[in-house]
């Protein structure tokens, strides 16, 4: 695919390794203005719904946002980039996934990597909202491994037009490994911990057994509840990097070399239909560091100039 990058991604002195940049990103927040959202539903099956925030525009692009593990449509990287669409006049739709944020006590079951099939009702949706329209869609983390797996390998469900895929995780087992390693088991327990109290708020859901680690968690709950066999078969089914030659619609693959849990590195060859942006540094989704606009939020620079490109 025949697409300029951005200006290239330097962290900023105060925070040049990848746990500060994952850190600083995730505990820094900044201030977005309020929009003026209005809710909008997507029923997946009985008792399976998912709540969206949707703001209209009149670019003639709609850009629909997907947030990561333990996030939904109002966690700040959300914000922000919804903001910078907005000022460029794209109409909007931020996800919550199954049972997150303002969805809270609206499904049963459990969001995961391999929930094309939600992605795709949301595309639908956004198809049907805001007929003739282009519709790209980005994801962080998780949902870009979604978004991977949905571009290549569920080409029978509904497409977007073109994609962002940020720091998705390529290799589930490899990732899981990672985590609860040396520091970075400090963001497996608070992916456990959010995760945790995302299950209180399911109706009907079963009482979860002591666990330690995402590993455990994704074996008692997260494959059990969403059809797989275990942990592994649910690893197995649902890793994105095999998929990325597989890719038919436009996508940007934006990931890091130093991502502490879920490097470049697992991901696989890419098609041509692929645009593979892989800079040395940044973290998981941090980014922090010096843009031509004068902010410190490299990775919302890097999205508004691709959405630019993609939406042309």
């Amino acid at each position: 695919m025949d697409i300029a990058n951005p200006a290239p991604f330097v962290p900023v002195p105060w925070a040049p390794g990848p746990h500060a940049q994952t850190i600083l990103s995730h505990v820094w927040k900044s201030h977005c203005p309020d929009l003026p959202w209005v809710p909008g539903y997507v029923n997946l099956e009985p008792g399976e719904t998912l709540r969206l925030e949707v703001l209209p525009g009149n670019s003639g692009t709609v850009l629909v946002l997907l947030h990561g593990l333990g996030g939904h449509a109002n966690s700040s990287y959300l914000r922000r980039n919804a903001v910078l669409a907005a000022n460029r006049g794209h109409g909007l739709i931020a996800v919550n996934h199954r049972g997150a944020g303002l969805g809270r006590g609206l499904a049963r079951k459990p969001y995961h990597c391999g929930s094309t099939a939600d992605v795709a009702a949301v595309v639908g949706y956004a198809r049907q909202r805001f007929p003739g329209q282009r519709i790209v869609t980005v994801g962080f983390s998780l949902s870009a491994a979604m978004l991977v797996l949905l571009l290549g390998r569920d080409h029978h469900l509904a497409q977007p037009d073109a994609a962002i895929a940020i720091n998705p995780p390529g290799d589930l087992e490899a990732c899981s490994q990672r985590l609860i390693r040396g520091v970075n088991r400090l963001y497996d327990r608070r992916f456990l911990n959010l995760l945790r109290e995302h299950v209180r708020g399911c109706p009907g859901a079963p009482t979860l057994p002591p666990m330690r680690t995402l590993r455990d968690f994704d074996e008692a709950y997260t494959a059990p509840q969403s059809g797989f066999r275990d942990r592994a078969d649910y690893y197995a089914q649902s890793s994105c990097g095999p998929h990325l030659a597989t890719v038919q619609t436009p996508l940007v693959l934006l990931t890091s070399e130093d991502d502490p849990f879920a490097p470049a590195s697992d991901l696989g060859m890419a098609s041509s239909s692929v645009h593979r942006h892989i800079e040395a540094h940044g973290g998981h989704c941090g980014y922090v560091g010096n843009t031509p606009t004068g902010t410190h939020r490299w990775m919302d620079y890097a999205v508004d100039h691709y959405l630019t490109q993609l939406s042309s």
